[in-house]
């Protein structure tokens, strides 16, 4: 007896189950196309992506080339292509590398370069406070202490990823401005900060040692 019920329960549900693929056959049909075609699209992407960032790759690594060959007219073309073309993730390097050899040819043209990135909100942090402290690299020896301050100050705050190269740069711009009060409140920053590399703080213990009396007290 039991084996009927089991057959009739069966029978059920067969039935049950070609009413439900007679009324919803197209929506399932269409769910798996779009799923189909969804995944299709994503491999599709991730292989249009990978392909892009191998070929940026590629003229990345030739546009250093030419840098190391001394051929920074072209380097600093080939960069500042590759700073409109490249996938994101190479377009920030790109630019900063572009800066760089604009800088050796021309100092205020990568000051001009730099200043662009560090004002560009679109930009990553740590590129653009790259960008800042390589700017000051190239402007410390002319740059007005005021000038520097207004370009670093926030650079080098706590927690920021070159504070300490933008703490150095002011102590070094206030000194040669004979500023010495601001000189030793970077000094005291650097001395004071635990995760300042040694070699920095050899540096400024010896910049320290050239400020008077009255400013170390």
């Amino acid at each position: 007896m039991s084996e009927i019920f089991s057959e009739i329960d069966e029978d059920l549900r067969r039935e049950r189950l070609h009413k439900l693929w007679q009324r919803y056959s197209g929506l399932i049909v269409g769910g798996a196309i779009v799923v189909v075609a969804a995944v299709g699209a994503w491999q599709g992407y991730t292989w249009w992506a990978e392909k892009q960032a191998a070929a940026a790759s590629a003229e990345f690594d030739a546009a250093a080339v030419l840098a190391a060959d001394n051929k920074h007219a072209e380097a600093e073309a080939a960069f500042a292509k590759l700073a409109t073309t490249a996938p994101s993730g190479y377009r920030g390097l790109a630019r900063l590398r572009a800066a760089a050899e604009a800088g050796d040819r021309d100092p205020k043209a990568g000051v001009a370069l730099y200043d662009a990135i560090a004002a560009d909100t679109s930009m990553p942090l740590v590129e653009r406070d790259i960008a800042r402290v390589r700017a000051g690299n190239l402007l410390i020896d002319h740059a007005t202490y005021a000038d520097m301050a207004s370009r670093l100050e926030g650079a080098a705050g706590a927690g920021r990823p070159f504070n300490h190269a933008a703490r150095e740069l002011l102590a070094l711009s206030a000194w040669r401005a004979k500023d010495n009060a601001a000189a030793q409140k970077w000094l005291d920053m650097i001395a004071e900060d635990g995760t300042t590399p040694a070699s920095l703080r050899q540096r400024a213990e010896a910049l320290q040692a050239l400020l008077p009396p009255a400013a170390k007290s």
